[in-house]
């Protein structure tokens, strides 16, 4: 196993796309730290990983809270003997736009999206770098970070912050042997993380932006360039190999599992084919 002896601290435990990761780096030996503000995403994650035999703890907290930061690392790094993987996934999801948003909403976003970031990046790297752990850190992005997506302003703008600031932390812990890198997610099949939800017990479960889905999987699957959303496995595979020796001299690095969707051209439309997205008629 790829990650045998390693400890994961990994914030944001909900069953879609953080749980596809937290249920990948376990399969592959490491033990767990689940931590989310909903206790019940972070108990679902560490019992689901604990009946399948692998190690793991639920942590609730609030990374915008530094001194609840502070104590759930240290529970984390006390549980297991250290911490040798942090993964940032907690976001929290506000779909306005710029004339709708209202200034209290935009600093909430702010606040746990990137000064969570912050926080909990700078309390694992301490802690690493106290212990002489060449440890590893993953940034949660997402394609809106790379994109401008109207309607969801606050989102996208926390998302690319998070780009320069993987680039900057891998910079100032590269002395310490700690590599720093992003993995980018895109729109995903909410399938895996509707039967995850079920299977860690949660009632009427639904990932983020499931309703807008809804009725629209068959569409939003045409339009991608490989013909299908990723999955929460796919972007866990990436993680591994991220945290993993495999990927022992990539730091500062964006890993897109995006299924090709921020490189396609404006206009090419995947599901008219090539010739059709850019016919040209004789006039």
């Amino acid at each position: 196993m790829k990650l045998e002896g390693k400890a994961a601290f990994v914030t944001g435990a909900s069953p879609n796309i953080m749980g596809g990761i937290i249920e990948a780096l376990a399969e592959e030996g490491a033990k767990i730290a689940c931590v989310d503000v909903q206790a019940e995403y972070a108990n679902g994650a560490a019992a689901a990983i604990n009946k399948s035999g692998g190690e793991a703890i639920p942590i609730v907290c609030d990374v915008t809270d530094e001194e609840q930061v502070k104590a759930a690392v240290q529970r984390a790094a006390k549980a297991f003997g250290g911490i040798d993987i942090l993964v940032n996934g907690h976001v929290i999801q506000i779909r306005k736009s710029l004339l709708d948003m209202p200034v209290a909403e935009w600093r909430r976003q702010v606040d746990i999206v990137l000064t969570g970031s912050f926080l909990v990046t700078k309390h694992v790297a301490k802690h690493m770098v106290d212990a002489q752990r060449k440890g590893c850190i993953i940034i949660i992005g997402s394609t809106e970070g790379h994109q401008g997506n109207p309607g969801n302003i606050g989102y996208g703008t926390c998302k690319a912050g998070l780009l320069n600031f993987t680039r900057a932390v891998a910079m100032e812990l590269s002395e310490h042997g700690i590599r720093v890198n992003s993995l980018t997610p895109t729109a995903t099949d909410p399938t895996e993380g509707i039967e995850r939800g079920q299977r860690w017990g949660l009632k009427d479960y639904s990932p983020v932006g499931y309703q807008l889905m809804k009725g629209n999987l068959d569409r939003m699957h045409a339009r991608i360039p490989l013909r299908h959303a990723p999955s929460p496995s796919h972007y866990g595979k990436a993680a591994v190999f991220l945290a993993s020796e495999d990927a022992s001299m990539i730091t500062a690095f964006d890993l897109r599992v995006d299924a090709g969707n921020v490189s396609k051209y404006w206009g090419f439309n995947p599901a008219e084919g090539i010739t059709a997205s850019f016919r040209t008629e004789n006039t």
